[in-house]
């Protein structure tokens, strides 16, 4: 591209970078040189690319480990509410000493729901009142003023029972706390 000059319409020449050969860039390796050097340039891409695929081997290995462990966990979120009001029928039905076989034939629905969802690996996690309350592992819904000093931070009542899915918190317990 030229540039005019404003005052006479005469052209500028255009300065052309000529390139020069440098010592660095003649090669006076030989030819067996030249192709040793690509050989080991292409092994060694050819390792950093297979070292890639195995840790996406490993990598998908690993997650599909962890979604057949958790597959059912949609259908176990939704089962818990049915345990639960499981657990508060069996609880009332206690109460009554009249409906001796009602009870029994709740608890054998009750036990072979339980049995049932252990087996695909659902597990209760264990809280006992008096337990000291840790945010982590517990779902603190209120607090009330401790009986006792000795239960202040701790676990008063438990109104949910927590669940895991293998390894897994799928519902944590909610507790009452004392302050």
């Amino acid at each position: 591209m030229s540039k005019k000059d404003k005052n006479n319409d005469v052209e500028e020449p255009q300065i052309e970078a000529t390139e020069t050969a440098t010592a660095e860039e003649v090669d006076t390796r030989t030819p067996e040189e030249q192709l040793q050097d690509q050989l080991v340039a292409e092994k060694d891409k050819f390792m950093r690319l297979f070292a890639e695929f195995e840790n996406y081997k490993k990598r998908t290995s690993k997650e599909r480990m962890e979604l057949f462990k958790t597959a059912s966990q949609d259908v176990m979120v939704s089962m818990l509410p049915v345990l639960d009001d499981f657990e508060r029928a069996l609880s009332h039905i206690e109460d009554d000493k009249e409906a001796e076989e009602l009870r029994k034939g709740v608890l054998l629905i009750y036990n072979k729901l339980v049995n049932t969802l252990e087996q695909k690996g659902l597990t209760k996690i264990e809280v006992r009142p008096g337990d000291t309350f840790n945010a982590d592992h517990h779902e603190a819904v209120t607090q009330i003023p401790a009986p006792t000093d000795d239960l202040k931070g701790k676990i008063i009542d438990i109104l949910e029972p927590g669940y895991k899915l293998g390894e897994k918190v799928i519902r944590f317990p909610k507790v009452v706390i004392g302050q």
